[in-house]
């Protein structure tokens, strides 16, 4: 049972055995054979963490020593409320991957292999010292030979092998938990690595970050109250990527006095109504939109950067979010637990009722708070803890939007205090669907139709046919999936055969009982012969009767 250590991986197996240990796990450590390895060690095993809070924050902590890899992992895990308690992934929502920038040395080797010119045949400036270093790269700020700034994004040297590395160690480690523990098979911890690898590796390629700038401008052309960055396709390559400059702070840093000149109202309005169109009527969103994503600009617009983490929504799925949202904003407890059970899928032991309940809890509650303390994104993630806690698995989708909304809320608040969520959404949810209305009457969409309408004027004249030369030749039959006729009058015929026999039966207690009057010189055991046989018929007729029943019963139970 115990896991297959790879030697090019134990460091890292040891590492997530000490995380294991100490966070009350060690069951899971002692299973795949690994306490003997951790002793071996010659370090004490790690103490146990502090409740809630506190343990939150050291798990967030351990992470970043652990490296990259799995920071992004705890940023992943912080989607999923229905994994882990709140006070985890609130903590786990805080992380940022800030570290120290690598040397300028490797700046300027990596952007001129990259791009296969000289710095100096590229830009006309680029300064040494990064705007901001991550885990996996960091930014500076350039000019293009044209004079345009913009900002360089350059991937840190040997993140890549690092990161494949880390993913074959915990792709051991998600077989293992998935084979062995109810814990993984109850919340698939293989499926959940490979969409982590999935969303890893797509960070770690640039185009694909281009692609997402190019796609989000688009989509948000129209929102002249925000800013993305465009792309400079020249000289973007998989660990490159050249976008243009966007100048201002982050929403987090504003003074008094900024806040005081800029229409914070509007900004936040905008930028919600930027993001329902996004997930509703786009299916394409800005999966992370943390303060320290969203810039305020000069001329008070909001600027969107990092959009390396994005999530998608197919076109049913969003009518289902849309109908959830509505009912969450205008304190529709029911329909949204409803709205919620039909999104999902249902496991075994689902309890649908206790859901329904919590759900109605939650959302009430909501409506009794000030628009200060209303938080939506919240709201949808506790709806998908709860889920899971009762037997119900909400797809990926929804853990997302539930964190995408939750950090929308927190900036929302920062641009306007008394910003109101649910009323935004009631306000915008006629213009969402008026869009939704006319992106499914485009072009592409009526042409579609039309084929689908060509198809049936094709094969409608056959049919029609078929069906009339069936009548006329008294062969048309329509077959409805019902109840079985020859099945319910056998089984009325039981229920008839039943009752009638009990009569008998009664009746012959009945009889016995009254013969039990009438002398005779007949007689068993001291009482009136034909009394006792009556009653000694009754009785064997009732034990058959019984024993039929509860034999009859038993079959009908196992088929």
């Amino acid at each position: 049972m115990a896991i297959s250590l790879r030697g090019e991986h134990l460091k890292r197996y040891i590492e997530i055995g000490r995380l294991l240990v100490k966070y009350g796990r060690s069951d899971l450590v002692r299973d795949a054979g690994m306490e003997e390895i951790l002793r071996e060690e010659g370090e004490p095993l790690p103490e146990a963490a502090a409740e809630h809070g506190t343990a939150a924050g050291e798990l967030a902590d351990d992470l970043e020593r652990l490296g990259p890899t799995y920071i992004k992992l705890g940023q992943l895990l912080s989607t999923r409320a229905d994994l882990l308690p709140e006070p985890y992934v609130e903590a786990l929502a805080r992380l940022q991957d800030d570290v120290a920038p690598f040397p300028y040395a490797e700046v300027e080797r990596i952007v001129t292999t990259e791009l296969g010119v000289r710095m100096s045949k590229a830009f006309s400036d680029f300064d040494p010292e990064p705007l901001a270093a991550a885990s996996l790269g960091q930014v500076h700020r350039a000019r293009l030979r044209d004079g345009t700034e913009v900002a360089v994004k350059v991937q840190r040297p040997g993140i890549r092998e690092q990161i494949v590395t880390d993913l074959d160690a915990l792709e051991d480690i998600a077989d293992f938990l998935d084979r062995h523990t109810e814990a993984g098979r109850r919340y698939g911890a293989a499926d959940l690595l490979t969409e982590f690898r999935r969303t890893l590796l797509s960070e770690l390629d640039y185009r694909t970050e281009a692609q997402n700038l190019s796609t989000l401008g688009e989509n948000l052309r129209d929102f002249t109250r925000i800013a993305v960055p465009c792309a400079v396709a020249d000289y973007t390559t998989s660990r490159v990527l050249t976008m243009g400059y966007v100048a201002g702070r982050k929403v987090t840093q504003l003074s008094p006095l900024a806040r005081m000149e800029m229409d914070g109202a509007a900004l936040a309005e905008e930028l919600f109504r930027a993001y329902l169109k996004q997930i509703l009527v786009d299916g394409f969103f800005h999966a992370d939109p943390h303060p320290g994503n969203v810039f305020i600009t000069p001329d008070f617009r909001i600027g969107l950067i990092d959009v390396g983490m994005v999530g998608r929504v197919a076109p049913e799925m969003q009518e289902r979010l849309l109908k959830l949202l509505l009912s969450v904003s205008e304190g529709r407890g029911e329909e949204a637990a409803d709205t919620a059970i039909r999104i999902g899928s249902t496991r075994t032991g689902m309890d649908e009722a206790r859901f329904t309940r919590e759900v109605v809890t939650l959302v009430t509650g909501m409506q009794g708070a000030t628009a200060r303390n209303i938080q939506v994104g919240r709201i949808v993630m506790e709806m998908t803890r709860a889920a899971a806690e009762n037997g119900i698995l909400l797809p990926a989708e929804l853990s997302t939007l539930g964190k995408t909304l939750f950090a929308l809320d927190q900036v929302g608040r920062t641009l306007d205090p008394d910003f109101d969520p649910n009323a935004s959404i009631r306000r915008n949810a006629a213009e969402i669907m008026r869009q939704r209305m006319l992106k499914q009457a485009s072009p592409a969409a009526m042409f579609s139709t039309l084929l689908e309408t060509n198809e049936l004027v094709q094969r409608l004249p056959r049919r029609l046919n078929t069906i009339l030369d069936n009548m006329a030749e008294n062969q048309f039959r329509i077959e409805v999936d019902a109840i079985d006729e020859r099945q319910l009058m056998a089984g009325l015929q039981k229920i008839a055969n039943r009752i009638t026999l009990g009569l008998v039966l009664a009746a012959l207690i009945l009889g016995a009982a009254l013969l039990m009057r009438v002398e005779t010189t007949f007689r068993i055991l001291g009482y009136p012969g034909l009394a006792m046989l009556l009653f000694l018929a009754a009785v064997v007729g009732c034990v058959l009767l019984v024993l039929n029943i509860v034999l009859h019963d038993e079959h009908s139970g196992r088929k």
